[in-house]
């Protein structure tokens, strides 16, 4: 099971929990952290026994983003991993989510600052719970920098482009409930019970057909930016084959005899 310093991984039965940790710094990126989100992501793919992922961070925070004493010249912890930077250089992309879609779905459970570097990652993540006290917000141009993690691009595809635009422009920060409004996040529960429900919703998906969930997942990421005909044609090449799987028809046949299903990703 993958795992940095930085980076806590465990099982909740079908689901993969990958919690930032490095709450001294309000579990800020580091190397060893981006290390472990990228591993941990790899692991969710290639283990079919792993059906959800929930992504959360240690201490009452998410994520504040990134070391900026690191990027002030201070150094950065995890010094020990540049070698796996240097074997690919896009690693730490696709820990952020900017260059990696992983096929299982992924639930954030946020608590605390969830900024800069946290919202970008947020926008790679399907399912969003958070805290009442939960901050968001994309800083950048308050410090002169770029939200280079992709938010440029897939805010406006999120949620409106005003509130995109206000969000990019202004570097103010959000609330739980401001966000939900805009349609950044989809739950606001009390303060500490983020991870719990997160994991509520994830049990839910581990019940449904993997293949099907899959399918359905990146069906709706492939046709969002296709006209309607050509989504439709591509949904139909996507999804016509799980009616022919042999979950499928256990689905079926549970159904009829009124009992839980037993999916084997066949």
């Amino acid at each position: 099971m993958a795992g940095t310093e930085h980076l806590a991984v465990r099982r909740e039965g079908a689901t993969l929990v990958l919690t930032l940790n490095r709450p001294e710094a309000k579990n800020a990126l580091s190397l060893p952290m981006l290390v472990g989100l990228h591993d941990g992501w790899a692991e969710a793919d290639a283990d079919d026994s792993i059906r959800s992922i929930v992504f959360t961070g240690a201490g009452g925070t998410f994520c504040a983003g990134m070391d900026l004493k690191a990027l002030a010249g201070n150094g950065m912890a995890g010094e020990q991993y540049r070698d796996r930077l240097k074997a690919d250089p896009d690693l730490h992309w696709k820990a952020m989510l900017r260059h990696h879609r992983p096929r299982k779905p992924v639930i954030a459970a946020v608590e605390g600052y969830c900024v800069a570097g946290g919202t970008e990652m947020l926008q790679g993540t399907d399912i969003r719970v958070a805290g009442e006290s939960a901050t968001f917000g994309l800083f950048e141009v308050k410090r002169g920098l770029f939200p280079i993690g992709g938010s440029t691009v897939r805010l406006p595809r999120q949620i409106p482009r005003t509130h995109a635009l206000e969000m990019l422009l202004t570097g103010r920060p959000y609330s739980a409930r401001e966000a939900a409004g805009i349609g950044l996040i989809g739950h606001v529960v009390p303060d500490g019970t983020a991870l719990a429900k997160a994991l509520e919703i994830a049990e839910q998906i581990n019940t449904c057909g993997p293949l099907a969930v899959e399918a359905v997942k990146a069906s709706v990421y492939e046709t969002a930016e296709m006209t309607e005909s050509d989504g439709l044609a591509a949904e139909l090449k996507r999804g016509w084959p799980v009616f022919d799987t042999a979950d499928a028809k256990e689905g079926a046949r549970a159904f009829a005899e009124k009992r839980p299903p037993v999916y084997k990703r066949e």
